[in-house]
């Protein structure tokens, strides 16, 4: 592709950014990044894609900050928990290696630091748990401390401490039973692999990730160094309001403390879907490594459902498959979406929380350039069942609604509503497109439904058929 071209698709993608609207498939008109990142306050941004299995282009907008340089593809930012999966990576090195075992029990592991039990039970959890978030343990996120200090060690933020400003880090779901996101969970790992190689944490991610793919922009050191800070985006929360001291530090590394680039990212993506589909990789991993990283690890998780492998969540089926994650820490949050079976991909990174919904903007507008199967899931409008009688009177406790069938759709009549139209999806739920409406029929007789479920927000409410 020649440079004329390719600036000719970065200008259709950074035109084209379309405001998220809560009801599915529709969007506001499209404006500019620039226009985006002035209306939610957004002072840098940087964008990665991927095509082909390659980095396609990198690009950034903005400043620093306020009246501060202009920001470049090497500007880091940091990513939050983005940094848990690249720790995830680094985890499986030490498991092929042999260092550590991912279904041994923590506590075996663990020297400085060990998980309590309570009321003489106690549990045990494993990394392949942590790593998938299964473990069962607290603390979803960190808030991140001043960068004028004080800061607790890992210890401290699990003992639950001063100056730690989490509670501690306990076991209170049954372990192995469900999906329950914990940077608790993480910073565990990040003790014990610490403890296990007697190697600081950001040197081990150094020697292990970083260097070997060739991260050069990025570094776990918290805080970062002051010629690194200095070169860094600086984080705003709200309103354009820079950050005391220009950023929060995070001594939950593994958990969010990855400082890094759009740039680096993009090359991260590339190194496991090249590794994925078996070519050489700096990554150094073995496809099959790589692989059992996307894969469900509770029995109930299917490929197609949304899960958590090993420090990514992945989607969709086929070549719509997906690993990715989302990064949020104050002042700055970031995105990571790679499709390994087309080998796409795009990294968003920006310094504004506020601006957050530009991560997604900018994703479907790479999508839309690059011909992206759909990652939305929006329902896909299929036939109404023959011979099914959906129509009659529907009835909850505290109202009712009459259902028509009209041609291939249903007509809905809440009480002091005009009816509105719902269309049959593929999954078997019909559709609203007026608004964000869902309705799910069910019952003993098929062809009879005797109970109606509607979704719409965040209220489910159940019918029964009256007639």
């Amino acid at each position: 592709m020649s440079t004329s071209d390719l600036e000719e698709q970065i200008r259709r993608v950074v035109s084209d950014l379309r405001e998220e609207t809560t009801i599915p498939g529709q969007y506001g008109l499209p404006a500019s990044v620039h226009q985006r990142m002035a209306q939610t306050c957004t002072p840098a941004l940087s964008v990665g894609v991927i095509d082909n299995f390659e980095l396609a282009w990198t690009r950034a907008f903005g400043t620093l900050a306020a009246g501060a340089e202009p920001a470049t593809a090497n500007t880091p930012f940091q990513s939050g928990s983005i940094s848990k999966p690249v720790f995830a990576l680094a985890v499986m090195k030490l498991v092929e290696i042999g260092i550590i075992d991912l279904d041994t029990d923590v506590n075996d592991y663990l020297k400085s630091w060990q998980l309590p039990g309570r009321d003489g039970w106690q549990p045990r959890i494993t990394l392949r748990q942590l790593l998938s978030h299964t473990a069962g343990t607290t603390i979803h996120g960190f808030p991140g401390y001043p960068a004028s200090g004080p800061w607790p060690t890992a210890p401290q933020v699990l003992h639950g401490v001063p100056p730690a400003n989490t509670q501690p880090v306990v076991v209170d779901i049954l372990p192995g039973t469900q999906h329950h996101y914990s940077g608790g969970g993480t910073t565990i790992a990040q003790q014990l692999v610490v403890d296990v190689t007697g190697t600081p944490f950001p040197e081990l991610m150094r020697n292990l990730i970083l260097e070997p793919v060739g991260l050069t922009d990025s570094s776990f050191e918290q805080p970062p160094p002051s010629a690194f800070a200095k070169r860094a985006a600086r984080g705003h929360p709200l309103n354009g309001t820079e950050i005391e001291g220009g950023h929060h530090v995070y001594p939950e590394m593994a958990a969010a403390g990855l400082w890094t680039t759009a740039a680096d990212l993009t090359a991260l993506g590339v190194e496991m879907m090249r590794s994925l589909r078996g070519d050489v990789s700096k990554l150094g991993l073995a496809p099959e490594t790589v692989s059992s990283m996307l894969r469900p690890q509770l029995p109930a998780q299917e490929i197609g459902q949304e899960f958590v492998g090993l420090g990514w969540f992945c989607a969709g089926k086929d070549q719509n498959f997906r690993f990715f994650h989302h990064g949020w820490d104050h002042g700055y949050v970031a995105t990571m979406l790679m499709l390994p079976a087309i080998g796409k991909g795009a990294v968003v990174m920006l310094n504004s929380n506020q601006g957050s919904m530009l991560r997604g903007e900018i994703i479907s507008a790479v999508g839309r350039e690059y011909g992206w199967p759909v990652l939305q899931d929006i329902p896909e409008i299929s036939e109404v069942v023959p011979d099914v009688a959906y129509a009659g009177t529907y009835e909850s406790v505290n109202r009712k609604i009459g259902v028509a069938q009209q041609s291939n759709r249903l007509l809905i009549e809440f009480a002091d509503q005009r009816a509105l139209a719902v269309y049959p999806a593929v999954a078997g739920d019909f559709v609203a497109r007026a608004l964000n409406l869902r309705l799910r029929f069910a019952g003993d007789d098929t062809a009879r439904p005797s109970e109606l479920t509607v979704v719409t927000g965040n209220k489910t409410e159940l019918f029964k058929r009256t007639n």
